[in-house]
């Protein structure tokens, strides 16, 4: 909508307050025109408008800040003159809820070693030792605290790559603490056509292409395994969960760099509201702490080198970060359908109420400087949930300890919130867990959960002296109580290539 088509007479500026039934507003300047059929208080600040679309479709609510300002058209309409509304009926969106939660992390086995390390602020990071790592300019990085083969059958566990094997750890773990049999799907009482696997992951079972390569020129054609094939496919890990399970209706993978394991949430929560599925094993996964890699990493100066203080090493917005820390890890959400859980008698934790996504569209290592695609990918979150920046509780970042990353991201953050961006508190978990890569969304999507069931968001690790000018109100040092005010909680991750993923959960 133009100025001039508003100050030229053909519309009005009011209030969301001073709507009646029958005007006729534009709440988005590219959408359609829409009537107000009735209008109702929602909270002391903000009003619930019920809207029928000009030229015909469903009825949409909104709920808006009440002095918000509205273009209106001068011309008003009946609403009764329209379209019966029962034509344009739409299935009902089903409510999708977290029931289970699985991890297997740099700070502990499961779950609850996970959100006690959080919560204590403790580090997972250590240097890397041994002759495969001398003479890296970078030897830091966050092993898993097991070592999951020893989790696993020996011969299931010698046919699977370390990061499927993590998956699957931690997707066992998820699956109990959901209520369900560990003999999977059958015995569970589920339709095994009606469930889903979701994994996301970036390189998956790379590095054992390197070892069969080190094994060829070592030992010759016969020293290669012939598992190395199904073990280096990136789905490996999302098939593995799948089969041990026995998981029918879907089985996919999400390649989409740091963003991999919030992007198979989100798509877990769409295959859940479209009624495609009715319970959905989501999380990501990655175990990829070789020379190799490390030495990519230096290379691009991505890491930090603080060899000598591997504990203070990873410092999300601290003003002396240096680069993130390469972690493995994996976090694995039991994701529902509200009636399917209730009827079943499960635990549920919170919604997964919305997930945004964007690209970036810029470089294929640094972000768009101003944010765009990251504040992109958060309203997006928001508009998904039904909800407004006011209806946000706290953030966890994705805040890597790069200088530009954590700086975009905050920048991003402060439009969205604006004045207010004060009163949310934002929290890291990288500064104790290091960079999962694939598996950080699952595992941060976890302790966001958590910090909607205890009221507790966990301290950022290496976060002492803020940089000046990032606006945050970052928790540091001890643990906060989560404000009341706010139902959800946002939990960030953005990657390589410009790839932007945003989560929403609600507390119920």
């Amino acid at each position: 909508m133009s100025e001039e088509s508003v100050m030229g007479g053909k519309c009005l500026l009011l209030t969301t307050g001073e709507l009646v039934p029958g005007d006729v507003i534009a709440t988005d300047p590219d959408g359609p025109w829409l009537v107000v059929v009735r209008t109702a208080p929602a909270t002391e600040t903000k009003t619930r408008l019920h809207l029928r679309p000009l030229t015909g479709g469903p009825d949409v609510e909104r709920v808006m800040p009440r002095y918000e300002r509205q273009v209106v058209r001068t011309t008003r309409v009946d609403p009764a003159d329209l379209p019966d509304p029962a034509q344009w009926a739409v299935p009902r969106r089903r409510r999708v809820v977290v029931t289970g939660l699985g991890a297997v992390s740099p700070l502990g086995a499961d779950v609850p070693e996970l959100w006690q390390g959080l919560l204590e602020g403790r580090c997972g990071v250590s240097v890397m030792e041994g002759p495969d790592f001398d003479g890296l300019p970078v030897r830091l990085a966050a092993r898993a605290a097991v070592d999951p083969a020893e989790l696993l059958p020996r011969p299931l566990a010698r046919r699977m790559n370390r990061s499927s094997q993590l998956a699957l750890v931690a997707a066992r773990e998820a699956w109990r603490d959901a209520g369900l049999d560990p003999e999977g799907t059958v015995a569970s009482g589920l339709r095994p056509t009606r469930t889903g696997v979701s994994m996301g992951t970036i390189i998956g079972g790379a590095p054992v292409m390197v070892e069969s390569r080190l094994a060829l020129i070592a030992r010759g054609p016969r020293a290669v395994s012939p598992h190395t094939t199904p073990m280096t496919v990136p789905s490996a890990s999302a098939a593995q969960v799948s089969k041990d399970l026995d998981i029918r209706g879907e089985a996919r993978t999400f390649v989409s760099a740091c963003a991999s394991g919030t992007e198979a949430i989100g798509q877990a929560v769409d295959a859940i509201r479209s009624g495609r599925l009715d319970l959905v094993v989501a999380g990501g996964t990655e175990a990829v702490i070789t020379p190799e890699i490390l030495a990519a990493f230096a290379a691009m100066r991505a890491v930090s080198r603080r060899n000598d203080q591997p504990e203070h090493a990873s410092r999300p917005f601290d003003d002396a970060r240096d680069g993130f820390v390469l972690g493995e890890g994996a976090g694995v959400l039991v994701l529902e359908d509200e009636e399917h859980a209730r009827a079943r008698g499960a635990r549920i934790y919170c919604e997964a109420a919305g997930w945004g996504l964007s690209a970036d569209a810029f470089h294929m290592a640094a972000p768009e400087p101003h944010g765009r695609g990251i504040e992109a990918a958060l309203r997006s979150a928001l508009a998904d949930a039904g909800a407004t920046p006011d209806d946000v509780a706290h953030v966890n970042a994705h805040a890597t300890a790069t200088v530009e990353g954590d700086r975009t991201e905050a920048l991003a953050l402060g439009r969205l919130f604006g004045s207010q961006i004060r009163d949310i508190p934002v929290t890291a978990n990288k500064g104790a867990l290091g960079h999962l890569q694939g598996g950080a969304g699952g595992v941060e999507a976890i302790a966001s959960v958590l910090t909607l069931r205890d009221g507790l968001i966990p301290p950022t690790v290496g976060c002492d002296h803020p940089e000046e000018g990032l606006g945050l109100d970052i928790v540091r040092d001890t643990p906060r109580p989560l404000p009341p005010c706010g139902d959800l909680v946002l939990s960030d991750s953005f990657g390589f290539g410009g790839h932007n993923a945003v989560l929403a959960l609600r507390r119920l």
